[in-house]
């Protein structure tokens, strides 16, 4: 006899692995922020260190285009308009 699995809400949650990417996101942020307070407190120049600037410029650049593309989709209707319509048109 087979046992049944009931669907388990975060093993088998569709964006499972988006706490794992916001983690990456958070790390990449958080090595922007230790290069500019380094550079800010006079550790290195950026020019001395060209390979660890130009990929520091790659993640912020990076994070800033996660960031636009997010909000673009937040700006944009969720819902189908003609399901809303239809559905304030039945009254619930």
């Amino acid at each position: 006899m087979a046992a049944i699995h009931p669907p388990h809400p975060l093993r088998d949650h569709p964006n499972a692995t988006r706490g794992v990417l916001d983690a990456l996101w958070a790390l990449a942020l958080g090595l922007i922020a230790a290069y500019a307070f380094f550079v800010v407190l006079g550790a290195f120049d950026p020019g001395e260190v060209p390979g660890i600037t130009v990929t520091v410029g790659m993640l912020l650049a990076l994070c800033v285009l996660r960031i636009a593309v997010e909000r673009r989709g937040r700006a944009r209707p969720r819902r189908d308009p003609t399901a809303t319509h239809a559905r304030e048109r039945r009254g619930f």
